[in-house]
């Protein structure tokens, strides 16, 4: 499992003309899912994500989390995070997870980020989205479930 973590001051999703989730001061991530992946590997990426100390304290120190600063999170699907493209210029994603899993996984995560988060907003699974931010610092961090446990 991967997630592309963007610290932001606001984003937004929307799909055709219509904006389908939008925060303020907050993480904008992005979720790949892989054939491997499974519900406790999305707990622990989870646990890591909300736990990351991200956001700056009074003395400018990145010491505080998502929930220290009472921010909120918009979860995108994003299959393309597992391009392989080691071989020629078109990128090969298999091995991203299938469609079925890759879904129920990103359910998952949002039912879990939801527990512990008062917003969380979302994107569409499989819709072609635009996704708009305004990246705080900029503070982007990659989370990679086969880096990190």
């Amino acid at each position: 499992m991967k997630f592309t973590i963007q610290r932001v001051t606001e984003a937004s999703v929307s799909v055709g003309q219509e904006t389908i989730g939008s925060i303020g001061r907050g993480l904008l991530v992005f979720i790949g899912v892989s054939q491997e992946d499974n519900e406790e590997i999305a707990d622990r990426m989870v646990r890591k994500l909300l736990g990351l100390r991200i956001f700056e304290d009074g003395d400018g120190k990145t010491n505080l989390s998502l929930a220290d600063v009472s921010g909120s999170l918009l979860l995108v699907s994003q299959f393309t995070l597992y391009a392989d493209c080691k071989k020629g210029n078109r990128p090969s994603f298999v091995k991203a997870g299938n469609p079925g899993l890759a879904e129920e996984l990103y359910g998952y995560i949002i039912s879990e980020c939801k527990k512990q988060t008062p917003v969380v907003e979302t994107g569409s699974f499989g819709a072609e989205m635009k996704v708009s931010l305004v990246n705080d610092g900029p503070f982007t961090i990659l989370l990679d479930s086969a880096e990190i446990f």
